[in-house]
């Protein structure tokens, strides 16, 4: 890869969950040969497609988000344009003080721009504290602060712990007295720099958007499952001529030119033992990369992995890099999957609900995924799907549960927010352990400055989750800027530095 932006050779892509894909399928349209590492025994990463009494279903993530362009293009890309549909239903609510409440609209990730917005799920002093926030002295935010912090200043507790929490937790699994606001609500954060009131600053944000008269769903799904997503992705890079090689785990990354250093943490007999990639050694190349007892060549190497693996291959030649990426905490969390009779419930409108956890719930949320996805409910209109969430940033003793158990604490949770009692057909439990990078206060900070270690390495670059973003089209954003950023091309990573892709739309109320 030159310096000017012509891309030629060979590029390895360590990593097949949605953001390696994308950097595959974007590589291979630069023209170079490419070959994909994984792991496990499967592409996807936090994308799963399954299958629930007959009926496909996700088991990971189940929507994108549409307003940012990444997710729904690549899927069109990838011959899944007939089959993207938006949520049959927006509407959603919140399990809260004892009852199932409407979703608030109009505010900012559960920001108001006025108390009356969240009438109705928070108290009467919890609005009165509100009111208050027009009054008060500005309170500055310097380079990052915690969302829950300076909301709870502005507002008050009960506007993070009923609805901002709540919200966040839908999407990091965190706490979000800890999670940067500059990283998780860049729009916030930035209005919150501008404007000596928080509730005036969520307002000239839906002015501003009101006078954009952005249209279309804010989320997209994909019939099947947006689990489908990478499995297309994946054919499109095989397709091309792309090698995709999964039960693959790399064991060594190291410049070309490197002597190889059993102690650096390559397996005993790596250095001599592994067969060399065809056509190797090459003495042009910019890279080595051992997987198992293979060894392969690269002009260039994106990492897309989680930050521990990462922390782990990048050790010997980018220390400072696996220093900070060593400190990257991680949320886990379980998925529960329910079957049921759709003679045996009536459930309330709407697509779920979520969980503020200072309510003391096991379930953090749950998806009517039959109301809200139109082609579940196509598929057997005689079964009902539902979804449960469970696990967040610092919890360890559900996630020991056995699965029964867990499928036993979401019926208990269901029936009593919905009344739903019925014994369901058929249950999955899906663990997700590691499954979600947090995003604490100077998170963008850190990300810069292992961007800035990485960048003195020539040929390598780095996306994924635990950088730019937790959605789908945040983490495709990140492959684009890391295979930019390949050729020269600085452009993609500047601008998610400078604006962090949003992983929930904040005023969708789902």
């Amino acid at each position: 890869m030159s310096a000017t932006g012509t891309h030629t050779g060979h590029a390895v892509v360590i990593g097949a969950g949605i953001a390696g894909l994308a950097a595959a399928h974007r590589l291979l349209e630069r023209g170079l040969r490419v070959t994909v590492l994984e792991a496990s025994g499967r592409v996807g990463g936090k994308l799963l497609p399954g299958e629930i009494a007959g009926v496909r279903v996700d088991l990971g993530a189940e929507s994108m988000l549409a307003r940012r362009p990444e997710a729904v293009a690549l899927a069109r890309e990838v011959g899944l344009a007939e089959q993207l549909r938006p949520p049959a239903t927006a509407t959603a609510s919140i399990w809260t003080r004892g009852a199932l409440r409407p979703m608030p609209k109009g505010h900012v990730m559960g920001v108001p721009g006025t108390a009356g917005a969240l009438a109705g799920v928070l108290s009467d002093e919890g609005l009165a504290r509100i009111e208050r926030d027009a009054a008060l002295p500005r309170t500055e935010v310097g380079d990052d602060v915690a969302v829950g912090e300076y909301v709870a200043e502005r507002l008050g507790r009960e506007v993070v712990d009923r609805l901002v929490d709540p919200l966040l937790g839908g999407v990091y699994a965190g706490d979000a007295y800890r999670i940067s606001m500059r990283s998780a609500v860049p729009q916030l954060f930035q209005a919150a720099r501008t404007h000596d009131s928080l509730t005036a600053a969520v307002r000239d944000i839906q002015a501003r958007a009101a006078a954009g008269r952005q249209t279309g769903p804010v989320f997209m799904g994909i019939e099947g499952g947006v689990g489908r997503l990478p499995l297309a992705v994946a054919e499109a890079v095989r397709a091309r001529g792309g090698e995709i090689l999964t039960g693959t785990p790399v064991t060594e990354l190291r410049r070309a030119g490197a002597d190889p250093d059993v102690s650096d943490g390559a397996p005993d007999g790596v250095a001599t033992g592994a067969h060399e990639d065809a056509g190797a050694p090459r003495p042009d190349a910019a890279w080595r990369v051992v997987a198992g007892h293979r060894v392969l060549y690269a002009d260039a190497v994106v990492l897309a992995v989680p930050a521990h693996t990462a922390a782990g291959l990048l050790r010997a030649e980018a220390p400072a890099a696996a220093a900070e990426l060593a400190t990257v905490e991680y949320a886990s969390m379980a998925l529960i999957t329910l079957a049921y009779r759709r003679s045996d419930l009536a459930l309330p409108e709407g697509s779920g609900f979520l969980v503020p956890p200072v309510d003391g719930r096991t379930v953090k949320a749950s998806t009517f995924a039959s109301q809200k996805w139109g082609w579940i409910a196509d598929e057997d209109p005689d079964v009902v799907v539902l979804r449960t969430s469970v696990g967040r940033h610092g919890e360890t003793e559900i996630f020991q549960r056995e699965d029964a158990e867990l499928v036993e604490v979401s019926r208990h949770d269901l029936r009593e927010a919905t009344g739903l009692a019925a014994v369901p057909l058929q249950t999955r439990v899906t663990r997700w352990t590691d499954g979600l990078p947090q995003y604490p206060v100077g998170h963008h900070a850190r990300v810069a400055r292992i961007r800035e270690h990485v960048a003195k390495l020539p040929g390598l670059a780095v996306c994924g989750a635990q950088y730019d973003g937790v959605g789908i089209p945040a983490c495709i954003a990140s492959a684009y800027a890391a295979v930019d950023q390949l050729g020269g091309d600085l452009s993609g990573v500047r601008e998610l530095t400078a604006n962090p892709v949003q992983s929930l739309h904040g005023g969708a109320g789902e």
